[in-house]
């Protein structure tokens, strides 16, 4: 039996299984299933109250999962789709509450991978998938990064080998009007409204008791963190910080924004420049591109690399204030214990 066919078996039987997409590795079930849903929240030890994201294989899919496909739905989804894009529309009777924390509202994508969209036509249903990891932790670019995370606890794992986005899909909820991202990621508001949408960057507060239904994932306060102190400091700080924690006795990670970046959009966690990794005098060093897309490319793999190291602290630079690093400044603030 190839993987695929046992990914769609296991999916069919009621059981959770990690995959590929464009963006990070999804960890996936049946979304039309409570029970197998349920199986998501358990792996990964997820709130209830965190919603997830259905993944369908086109959009005629994701036409019969709302109860209001919209004429901003279809010319976004025929512009992006597939691609790192969720819709947040209204929610039709199919999709269990389990999936949207109870909230009368869906975010729905079509991954922009082969063996996402070759896992979905076999199963022949929408998965709900959110990032295959523990959560709160760092989202997975690599199948080796979900096996770390997740193993033992889910029964298989598809290696589509690194995802080429890096982050999380751009969420936008056409629920509102303007229309709202309230996630963002690869795809910025500019590009969008190139579909003649007017779109507003909005963050709303969540309770972390529930009272408040979030739309999406992603608007956790604390959320896509590595184990080792994240502290976020502007350019001309963050090499001072990283002298001062020395001074210390601190072993430190430092992750730099630097125009010597050679790995670029082909490297893996595995092939990745660090300097000084074992050396507690000197930081371990990643430096990171000066490009957005691959800057995202490489985000959680620094990431997870440098919490691999026993380190103490790791200091990352704050990236540009500009629209086109929104995503990943987003990421950053939520994964950062600190940015003062």
């Amino acid at each position: 039996m190839s993987a695929l066919a046992h990914a769609s078996s296991l999916l069919r039987s009621g059981d959770v299984v990690a995959f590929p997409t464009e963006t990070v590795y999804g960890l996936g079930a049946n979304a039309l299933d409570e029970a197998s849903v349920a199986k998501i929240f358990a792996a990964k030890g997820r709130p209830a109250h965190n919603p997830l994201i259905i993944h369908v294989s086109d959009i005629e899919e994701a036409r019969g999962l709302t109860s209001d496909w919209t004429p901003e739905a279809e010319a976004l989804a025929l512009a992006f789709w597939p691609g790192p894009l969720s819709l947040v529309l209204k929610k039709n009777s199919k999709i269990p509450g389990i999936v949207t924390a109870g909230g009368e509202t869906v975010a729905i994508r079509c991954p922009d991978h082969p063996v996402a969209l070759a896992l979905l036509r076999a199963c022949k249903f929408p998965l709900a998938a959110p990032s295959a990891n523990r959560s709160n932790y760092i989202s997975p670019s690599t199948a080796a990064h979900v096996i770390a995370s997740l193993d033992g606890r889910i029964p298989l794992v598809l290696d589509g080998g690194p995802c080429k986005a890096g982050i999380e899909s751009t969420v936008l909820s056409l629920v509102t009007s303007p229309a709202q991202i309230l996630r963002p990621g690869p795809i910025p508001a500019a590009i969008l409204e190139r579909c003649g949408i007017q779109v507003a960057l909005t963050n709303p507060a969540v309770d972390h008791l529930g009272k408040n239904i979030p739309q999406s994932p992603g608007q956790m306060p604390v959320h896509y963190a590595p184990t080792t102190l994240l502290l976020l400091r502007h350019k001309h700080e963050a090499a001072e910080t990283v002298s001062s924690l020395l001074l210390q006795g601190k072993k430190v990670g430092y992750m730099r924004v630097s125009a010597e970046t050679t790995f670029g959009f082909d490297c893996t966690e595995a092939i990745m420049k660090v300097e000084n990794p074992e050396n507690n005098s000197s930081p371990a060093v990643v430096d990171m591109p000066e490009e957005p897309t691959a800057y995202a490319k490489q985000l959680y793999a620094a990431l997870h690399l440098l919490d691999s190291y026993n380190l103490e602290v790791i200091v990352c630079e704050q990236p540009p204030s500009s629209p086109i690093w929104a995503g990943i400044t987003d990421r950053l603030n939520r994964a950062a214990t600190t940015t003062n």
